[in-house]
């Protein structure tokens, strides 16, 4: 997860989603279930509980993203929907996919009926003149699409895009009112603050302008233009409060206006075009992308979604188990987003203006978050844009020094600890995934793991980073050494045997931290002797105070990725390693502190699925003899931990990442090490599942008598021949070929039990 500053624990908020369902109503998502693929995807599911993704319209990895905002600000709007409300400010261009911190929601639009007090844009919910009432039995979604009914003013609104323009198609009811729509760049929700903005009417059809703001991008900077399908015949100006007159530009903080068409009753269609770089590259966006209709650009982008989310098939008889994969597969396809131009062209943090060369650039990269499993899943359904990904990932190294870490509209937020850009591009270079200079990516790799900041100072002093220096201790030096064994092995195949020893040696700062007494990893002082007192393993206080990031020790105390063995020598054993994770799961599920953390969330015990840092230790039996603790406890968090409805993601979804877990795991493996390039073997959810391969090769994992009481592994065969080993290797995936598994009702205590 993301970190977070607000927590929202709202009585009314859960009564609210109770009384909805329990009414028996449901929230359309598809108007042919089960006809297509399309037909199974509910993009309102995780838009309730603490899932913070929006349901609104966007192309796969789309640069655009048009989708309705309450105008609420909290924690659980930080995509600016929530299912709870029931109240629509607006409907903004751009939007954050599951993260735990509001930012965008740039480029507000809302059509009207009545003249509105233009002098109140940019203010609260509570006195915005234009909002309106929904019912979520008048709204439905699906990819590419999104639909809602407005009934203030008796208005149907209509949303859809391509990779670079939002289409909006407004449905004027009543014939007795003028119809009318709203721009307001004042807007701003959770730690969005507007710092300057232009309105333009450049003609009777096309309005231009910027917004500049600063949140969690501290230098954003969006560029639109907005084409009507009808011309504007007269409007009304606003700029920080002040209405203007006889002007057709306004230019200060927070602008915008209300723009009238002439008549009443009828349709009206409007394309939004965003640029990072200026208002004439937004006009060469939507001159090269809008040139079609919204009916067009909904059936293309449709085919578009149809055709990712085809590249796995899976057969099973429950309709509701393909509602959550297809639905979780739509969701590891949304970020990272374009950030480009048509033209290859953006904008960085430092206002340099530079231009993408045979590579599309991407932002929105949440990295400590995609690492564990979207980008594997990726790497296997579409390396090419892992590959843009790396060479996204440099151009931020060649502007800023240091590779990325969380990056927002090319700005850097520093978000999470570690830099897992390096883990990334290992995989990647790993995998064989290198369209871009690997000697560069080498040096990028190294002189970002060189370098003081964020911890590394104090870890390259110590071996690791002491308490009574930084708070997250424990964590960040976790993280940072994950990164050092994926840069070690990048050094090891490139043979640069010193730099290999080097890193490898420093992965092992996990050990500093290994209490024999508890078995919990715990902060260390400085001294090297002395462990953190008090201590309390369920304590999880939020960011301050603390040796872990949005977790406690339970829950961080098996992030040793890379040296597994390692840690269960340290505990003594397979058998009293795989007793305490065991624990992990049974333990009660009460938290201590005086600011738990609002990010962990999902209990199982101790285990807390809702944040990324407990996502591979179900795969951890594997590495101790006892694969059929995997297999059940796998099986328990994809039966526990999703669901259809709108809350049925147990915490944020983090750009993709909690589905891609859902979706790694539902097929039958996990890639508990991401650059070990082995995918660990956990308990198949479906009959079958096709992995569609370039050059019309499949991989088939094919578990016919899988089921609820047919969890466990019996004996797995590849291709033909008796598989005794916990894992899939990658190179064995890409080649295609079939995995077949024979499924039980007990633990078979033999298969793949021995190191191989």
């Amino acid at each position: 997860m993301t970190m977070t500053m607000v927590k929202i624990h709202s009585l009314f908020f859960v009564l609210i989603i109770v009384l909805f369902f329990s009414c028996g109503s449901e929230i359309e998502s598809k108007d042919s279930p089960g006809e297509t693929i399309l037909g199974y995807v509910d993009p309102f599911i995780g838009t309730g509980g603490h899932g913070h993704t929006y349901p609104g319209a966007t192309a796969p990895f789309g640069r655009i993203q048009p989708s309705p905002d309450n105008g609420i600000t909290g924690w659980d709007w930080c995509s600016g929907y929530h299912v709870s409300d029931s109240i629509i400010s607006g409907f903004g261009q751009l939007h954050l996919s599951g993260t735990g911190i509001g930012d965008l929601t740039d480029v507000l639009l809302m059509p009207a009926t009545e003249k509105v007090d233009v002098t109140l844009f940019g203010s609260g919910r509570d006195t915005l003149p234009y909002t309106s009432k929904f019912s979520h039995a008048n709204e439905k979604a699906s990819p590419g699409y999104y639909q809602v009914f407005l009934e203030d003013p008796e208005i149907d609104v209509e949303l859809t895009a391509n990779d670079y323009v939002a289409y909006h198609r407004y449905t004027y009811k009543n014939k007795e009112e003028v119809s009318s729509f709203i721009l307001d760049l004042g807007y701003e929700v959770n730690w969005d603050k507007a710092t300057g903005s232009t309105t333009q009417l450049e003609n009777d059809t096309l309005i231009s302008g910027y917004r500049f703001s600063k949140g969690w991008a501290r230098n954003q900077k969006v560029f639109f233009v907005i084409e009507t399908s009808r011309p504007i015949k007269y409007y009304s100006l606003a700029v920080d409060g002040v209405a203007m007159q006889d002007t057709n530009t306004v230019t200060g903080t927070k602008t915008g206006g209300q723009f009238y068409f002439d008549g009443h009753k009828g349709s009206v269609e409007l394309k939004v075009a965003v640029s990072s770089v200026g208002i004439e590259n937004a006009k060469m966006n939507l001159k090269l992308y809008g040139s079609q209709s919204f009916d067009e650009v909904r059936l293309e982008t449709e085919n578009s979604w149809n055709s990712l989310l085809d590249k796995i098939h899976i057969e099973t008889p429950v309709d509701s188990l393909k509602t959550i994969f297809y639905t979780s597969l739509y969701h590891t396809q949304v970020a990272p987003t374009l950030f480009g131009d048509a033209n290859g062209e953006f904008r960085l943090q430092n206002d340099s203006i530079t231009k993408a060369q045979g590579f599309h650039m991407y932002s929105t990269l949440s990295l400590w978050d995609i690492f564990r499993a979207q980008t594997p899943l990726l790497g296997i359904l579409d390396s090419e844009l892992v590959n843009d990904m790396v060479q996204s990932m440099l151009t931020y190294y060649d502007q800023s020094g240091v590779l990325p870490v969380w990056v927002l509209s090319g700005n850097e937020t520093g978000t999470m600890p570690g830099y897992h850009s390096v883990s990334i591009i290992a995989e990647a270079y790993l995998k064989g995934i290198r369209d871009y200079d690997t000697d560069k990516a080498f040096e990028a790799m190294k002189k970002t793991m060189m370098g003081d900041e964020r911890g590394l100072a104090p870890y390259k002093e110590f071996g690791y980073i002491p308490y009574d220096i930084m708070d997250q201790s424990v964590s960040m030096s976790l993280e940072l050494a994950y990164n050092d064994w994926c840069m070690g092995q990048v050094a090891k195949e490139m043979g640069k045997k010193q730099d290999y020893e080097y890193f490898n040696e420093r992965s092992r700062a996990y050990q500093n931290f290994h209490d024999p007494n508890s078995g919990f990893l715990r902060g260390k002082s400085s001294d090297g002797a002395t462990f953190h007192e008090p201590f309390d393993p369920k304590v999880a206080n939020h960011i301050e105070d603390t040796d872990y990031t949005e977790g406690n020790a339970w829950q961080h105390s098996w992030y040793v990725l890379h040296d597994v063995e390692g840690l269960i020598e340290l505990h003594g054993g397979n058998e009293p390693f795989s007793k305490m994770v065991e624990q992990l799961f049974t333990e009660s599920s009460e938290l201590k502190g005086d600011n738990v953390s609002a990010d962990i969330s999902g209990l199982i015990g101790q285990y807390a699925h809702g944040n990324e840092p407990s996502h591979h230790i179900a795969y951890m039996f594997n590495k101790a003899g006892q694969p059929w603790r995997t297999q059940y406890w796998a099986r328990e968090i994809l039966n526990s931990q999703y669901t259809t409805q709108p809350d049925g993601l147990s915490g944020n979804e983090d750009c993709g990442q909690m589905s891609a877990w859902y979706v790694m795991s539902a097929i039958g493996m996990y890639p508990m090490n991401p650059a070990s390039l082995e995918y660990e073997i956990g308990s198949p959810l479906f009959k079958k599942s096709t992995i569609k391969l370039p050059n019309n090769r499949t991989f088939v994992i094919s578990a016919p008598d899988t089921s609820d009481e047919n969890r466990y592994v019996q004996s797995v065969m590849l291709n033909g021949e008796p598989l005794n080993r916990t894992y899939v290797r990658h190179s064995e995936i890409v080649s295609g070929g079939t995995l077949d598994f024979v499924m039980g009702p007990r633990p078979n205590k033999v298969w793949a039990v021995a190191p191989e």
